[in-house]
């Protein structure tokens, strides 16, 4: 039993590290939190390219705030 869990774990791993490869290789700017939490949606059943929408809204938004305060500040 514990062998199979420690194997599942092992692929659950290398293919969170090829997803991370390709996230990079794409640059999109995700880390492994990110990535892993955007994984976990999709498996729920969020739609990928709505949450892809909804991730580049929230970059403008930060960005947009981000150069307010600098204009401010």
């Amino acid at each position: 039993m514990a062998s199979a869990a420690n194997a599942n774990l092992t692929a659950v791993r290398e293919t969170m590290d090829v997803l991370l490869e390709i996230s990079r290789l794409l640059n999109t700017g995700l880390d492994m939190e990110s990535l892993s939490i955007c994984v976990r949606l999709c498996e729920q059943g969020i739609n990928p390219e709505a949450l892809s929408s909804v991730i580049k809204e929230l970059r403008k938004a930060s960005e947009s705030l981000k150069t307010s305060e600098n204009c401010t500040g």
